[in-house]
């Protein structure tokens, strides 16, 4: 037997023993999974980091206790075991089963917070969850996956129900994807074609490309100020990160001005651009993996220039969208690309061409606006998932600031060739019966229904 087959078979043993825990004692292991991670986001982050060379220290810990806070306080008053609903109304009540072992492959980009998610997910609907770690960061998320499993122990559940392939290879993903109930596939592309091909369910992601639009009449100052969060977090590796900014022509001097304030720098000379492109892509346009989550002053060493520390994001003008120009594929470092409008309605079109043309399409989009027309337009026409309003595009993952559920995974429709649009969180990790009894309701009438 190999070593996938043995933890499958652990982890249905595990699941077999919790088969009977009420929803208190199911909420105990899921409120041990978020405290001991977030009693340990420093350590982690530091691990993460140091191993992977992606983000910041003081961004990763940030992801890590919010990760662990927001989604337990989202899921702790959440029904999950058995009779989950009722409707009188209806004579219907709904139920919940576990759906299974389910498969978590993690990213090199976030591996505490994708595990921490899906695990806290998992455990609500009384499955078990086998992580797949990315080579990149597989030492961080095994030291997760370990914390997370002493504090299910320590509540006294089997240990199983948290398992991990600590030495992951291709054929060991393969086995784990085929041999699960359910795949969440968080990572590139060719991870979650596998997934899909694999012949199990699963749940995917698609590739992040935001743009945002600057509407006229927004203060210049804040909407810098919300790109700034946007794309410094965790360097710009959040696949929800603004990647282009479209902004009115003529407020171009003053919105350089506050984005300059708001911690960034603004290059418009088309060969000083033309370095960073040199540097971020390589021959084939694929970003360099070496430039993944980079601080901006490394960044713009890199590229030739002497930039302050306190500078957290790159601006980059761009003269065109889509297939116009290398820059305007996702860049998983803290660059936005800027580029001017005269019509707001000009603008929403380059918006979708650049997600068409270079990727990201189904995923995530922002807006900074006060004319509720121009946002209804907008939101008729952009092809994503999530449209933020006035607000960093990667609160998209759903934190307590709007109504998104927390996730860890964004799923982007058919758009992204995902099966759905929207965050995926503990519903999709339960299987729901209805229960329905008969309604006094008279047969329909076909005849009178269609007499017209």
């Amino acid at each position: 037997m190999s070593i996938v087959s043995e933890k499958l078979e652990k982890a249905r043993k595990a699941m077999a023993e919790i088969q009977g825990y009420t929803q208190e004692q199911v909420d105990a292991l899921v409120y041990a999974i978020g405290k001991t991670i977030y009693k340990n986001a420093v350590p982690l982050a530091e691990m993460a980091v140091s191993e992977s060379k992606i983000g910041s220290v003081s961004e990763v810990i940030a992801m890590n206790e919010g990760t662990a806070a927001e989604f337990y306080a989202y899921l702790k008053d959440k029904k999950s075991v058995g009779i989950i609903a009722e409707y009188p109304e209806l004579k219907m009540m709904e139920v919940a089963h576990p759906v299974g072992v389910v498969a978590g492959i993690t990213p090199s980009t976030t591996p505490v917070t994708t595990a921490c998610g899906n695990a806290m997910h998992a455990i609500k609907g009384k499955n078990a969850i086998v992580f797949c770690p990315a080579p990149r960061a597989k030492g961080v998320t095994v030291k997760t996956v370990e914390l997370m499993r002493e504090a299910i122990a320590a509540c006294g559940a089997p240990i199983d129900l948290i398992q991990i392939v600590s030495e992951p290879t291709i054929p060991a993903s393969q086995e784990l994807m085929e041999g699960a109930n359910l795949i969440l596939a968080t990572g590139g592309s060719s991870m979650v074609r596998a997934a899909y091909s694999s012949g199990t369910p699963a749940y995917g992601v698609g590739p992040g490309n935001a743009p945002v639009i600057l509407d006229r009449g927004y203060d210049l100052q804040h909407a810098a100020d919300l790109t700034n969060l946007a794309v410094s977090v965790d360097n710009g590796v959040a696949c929800d990160s603004d990647n282009i900014l479209f902004y009115p022509n003529e407020v171009e001097i003053d919105f350089f001005k506050a984005l300059e304030n708001a911690a960034g720098i603004v290059y418009t000379a088309p060969e000083d651009v033309k370095k960073y492109r040199e540097v971020l892509f390589g021959p084939n346009g694929a970003q360099i993996p070496s430039t993944i989550g980079l601080d901006a002053p490394v960044l713009a060493k890199l590229a030739g220039f002497e930039i302050p520390e306190t500078k957290k994001f790159i601006c980059l003008q761009v003269a065109d969208v889509g297939k116009g120009d290398m820059l305007n594929h996702e860049i998983l470092a803290p660059v936005v690309k800027v580029k001017s409008y005269d019509t707001f309605e000009s603008a929403v079109e380059m918006s979708i061409r650049n997600m068409e043309e270079q990727g990201g399409i189904g995923h995530s989009a922002g807006i900074f606006s006060n004319d509720m027309d121009h946002i209804k337009y907008y939101s008729e026409r952009i092809p994503v998932a999530r449209v933020l309003v006035n607000q960093p595009t990667p609160d998209a993952w759903g934190p307590v600031t709007n109504a998104l559920s927390p996730a860890v995974m964004e799923s982007c429709g058919t758009w992204g060739s995902n099966i759905m649009a929207g965050n995926v969180d503990y519903t999709h990790l339960l299987n729901i019966s209805k229960v329905t009894m008969p309604l006094d309701a008279e047969p329909i009438d076909g005849a009178k229904l269609f007499a017209d």
